[in-house]
């Protein structure tokens, strides 16, 4: 219970540390400032377009890894992974020498079709998917490898096809698993701050999310800070609070 306490304290203090020094005075004019609704609403764009991407990609990449074995399986999953330990700076650096108008994959792009992709909105929504994707992957690998598959198997055995087992079986068993790891995902997305500044960069109403307005405001305005850092983290349970009610109903 002491260690346990220990640890509820190591999240609680910062918490009632930001609470207590807020200016509360600030918190209406803040939440009413142009510059904060932007960037408001940019993360949550950004965030909830990474987390999309990630449903979109990372569902499929998590059953490759759970119907993999072998040495394979093992590289796969470490290049999944590499994004939750790699220092987000050095993501986005990895990114931006990907991306970039001369880069690998960036040249192309900007020869053939103009697109320029660094220091864009779709750079931040890239940089944000980049090191939120392995949260959502590693979660429906789990939850893939503990399903019982014999619910699969039935399916085949009365002849459902592969992609309606998928889809009618897999899927619904897999539901609380998927939306667990969205909301990891998610989380991680609104609160990215090092690969976007470096692949995206910080222009106001272009690639500045909240957690880079707390960083500028913070050099110059203190409080603000913490008013915008109040806001960050009153919508993120909000929105946290709201779907956990949605998809899995109260406790």
């Amino acid at each position: 219970m002491a260690l346990a306490a220990a640890g509820l304290l190591l999240f609680l203090l910062p918490l009632a540390g930001l609470i207590a020094r807020a200016p509360w005075s600030q918190v209406g004019p803040a939440l009413v400032a142009p510059e904060t609704a932007t960037a408001l609403g940019l993360s949550i764009f950004c965030s909830l377009s990474a987390t999309g991407i990630s449903l979109l990609l990372g569902i499929p990449l998590a059953v490759v890894l759970a119907r993999t074995r072998g040495t394979l399986r093992r590289a796969l999953r470490a290049l999944t992974t590499l994004p939750m330990v790699l220092p987000p700076v050095v993501g986005g650096v990895a990114l931006l020498l990907a991306f970039g108008r001369r880069e690998l994959i960036g040249a192309p792009l900007y020869q053939a079709f103009g697109i320029q992709i660094p220091f864009t909105t779709a750079a931040a929504v890239i940089a944000e998917t980049f090191v939120a994707m392995p949260f959502l992957v590693i979660a429906v690998e789990g939850g893939l490898r503990a399903m019982d598959q014999r619910y699969e198997e039935a399916a085949r055995a009365l002849g459902a096809g592969s992609w309606r087992v998928f889809t009618r079986v897999t899927l619904p068993l897999l539901r609380p698993t998927i939306f667990s790891g969205a909301v990891l995902c998610w989380a991680r997305a609104l609160g990215e701050f090092g690969a976007t500044i470096t692949f995206a960069g910080n222009l106001p109403g272009r690639t500045q999310t909240m957690p880079l307005a707390v960083y500028v405001a913070l050099e110059t305005r203190p409080e603000g800070a913490i008013v915008l850092s109040l806001i960050l983290l009153a919508v993120s349970l909000a929105i946290l609070i709201g779907m956990r009610d949605l998809w899995l109903g109260s406790p």
